[in-house]
């Protein structure tokens, strides 16, 4: 009985760490992520990608009311997973964060700074009594420098570079299809195509337009642009992902 009283003051104190050293609360916040339904970045030497599930419960929800990708910064995109309230919180705190350093030094944020401003807020969430995690992933892509950069958060608070990378609800079965079909010199249209394809694999191969979500931003301007319908029913019809009505 006294283990078990232990036990759950590991669960309960995210200040506290268990003995085997975890903190039981960040662990939580990472399962729910996994609920969240899947985001993607992909990034390829024109530019950086991000497709997201953006699925409806009801026929009767409003489908500009699913909030999964947002613009940051002109030349910065964010796809989340997990729990839309937290990841509203981040995103806002992104949108400070770029126009301080906008208005403090008179030039753009870097993707790198950006991600990295984001994560030690998340960290701190992670120290403070009475508080609980962000249970939320977020996928940082953009440009810098004219190189396009592609990070990930951590409920932990630690960021990770990567190539290309899926959080959310079949991370492993996506990042599996990634790993086997991703290349490094991909054009930007075929890095849609990988997304669309990475994120249709858990789903019957099939995907709606007005179920997912795609933005780029491409090395030639640097302008976060979100894909219309339309232009993203073009991309599932060229890569044979249209679902059928």
């Amino acid at each position: 009985m006294q283990g078990q009283s232990q036990q759950q003051a590991y669960d309960r104190g995210i200040t506290i760490f268990s003995p085997d050293g975890r903190l039981y609360q960040v662990e939580y916040a990472r399962e729910a992520v996994k609920r969240g339904t899947a985001s993607i970045g992909v990034r390829t030497p024109e530019g950086v990608v991000l497709a997201v599930d953006k699925r409806i419960r009801s026929p009767l929800m409003e489908r500009d009311s699913v909030e999964k990708i947002h613009k940051a910064d002109d030349h910065v995109g964010i796809a989340s997973a997990g729990h839309v309230a937290d990841a509203r919180q981040l995103i806002d705190f992104a949108r400070r964060q770029a126009q301080v350093d906008q208005l403090r030094y008179g030039r753009p944020v870097g993707v790198e700074t950006l991600t990295k401003t984001v994560t030690d807020h998340i960290q701190q969430y992670t120290q403070v009594g009475g508080a609980r995690p962000f249970g939320v992933a977020l996928i940082v892509g953009g440009i810098e420098n004219g190189e396009p950069r592609l990070y990930e958060t951590d409920p932990s608070g630690t960021p990770y570079e990567w190539q290309a990378l899926a959080v959310g609800a079949d991370r492993d079965e996506i990042e599996d299809y990634l790993e086997a079909n991703y290349e490094p010199e991909l054009r930007l249209d075929e890095g849609v195509g990988l997304a669309l394809s990475a994120l249709a694999s858990v789903n019957d191969d099939q995907l709606r337009p007005e179920g997912t979500g795609v933005a780029t931003v491409p090395v030639d301007d640097e302008q976060y642009r979100r894909l219309s319908d339309e232009e993203v029913e073009t991309h599932l019809a060229e890569n044979d992902l249209l679902a059928e009505e």
